[in-house]
């Protein structure tokens, strides 16, 4: 099985049956092998020292088709480039207070990647601020305010997405779990799904910190059946 394009099975309306949604698990440390093996779109792997899920140990090998995403929280451009070229990533993930002249530096000085820009959202969120990442970022991933600058284990108001003001694709982060696919089938119904691009996961798909759970990513492929 491929995971390319998904759309949520169960008598799904019209609207959602060319939606194309992508996976994304994050948080690989321990069995990367066995998650890849899933065949998801995105692994990602957390390069931040406070991070219980911080990455540091020789990557397996996996298939080309599955992006390898880095993910930093204001790492300097020496050091997304070195763990670009130590492990072969094609995308990074920001997820600290790095500016837009930062996304553009960066993506200057690595011209294979695509930068994910991270936004967090609790109740409210002021949509202005992407103008400026407009041109310098490939995709948002929008998540969960929390403590945490990400991994904080429950979801957001998707409602808030309503009033999303760009054409950039998004990715859809923050305590989605096997409990949340109809609430996803409810939100992948509404315009403000229009261009989600990716549903996020990782802590509820795990029996420690960076040890994934086969069996129920399983059963969310399983509920994400391809088109």
């Amino acid at each position: 099985m491929t995971a390319d394009k998904y759309t949520l099975e169960d008598k799904a309306p019209t609207t959602l049956e060319h939606h194309q949604l992508k996976l994304k698990i994050c948080g690989m440390k321990f069995n990367t092998a066995n998650v890849a093996a899933l065949q998801p779109d995105y692994l990602g792997f957390i390069f931040w020292e406070k991070s219980k899920r911080n990455f540091g140990g020789i990557l397996e090998a996996i298939p080309h088709n599955i992006k390898k995403v880095g993910v930093f929280v204001d790492a300097t451009i020496a050091e997304i480039s070195r763990r670009v070229q130590d492990y072969d990533l094609l995308a990074v993930q920001l997820h600290g207070h790095e500016s837009p002249d930062f996304c553009k530096a960066l993506k200057e000085e690595i011209k294979t990647i695509e930068i994910i820009k991270v936004f967090s959202i609790k109740d409210e969120f002021d949509f202005t601020v992407l103008e400026a990442f407009e041109e310098v970022a490939d995709f948002y991933l929008f998540d969960t305010k929390g403590k945490l600058p990400g991994g904080n284990g429950y979801t957001f108001d998707w409602d808030v997405l309503e009033n999303y003001p760009s054409k950039k694709p998004y990715f859809l982060s923050g305590g989605i779990g096997l409990e949340e696919v109809e609430q996803l089938k409810s939100f992948l119904k509404m315009p403000a799904s229009k261009y989600c691009h990716a549903i996020d996961v990782n802590s509820k798909f795990e029996t420690s910190p960076g040890l994934k759970d086969i069996a129920p990513l399983e059963t969310l492929i399983k509920k994400l059946k391809k088109n």
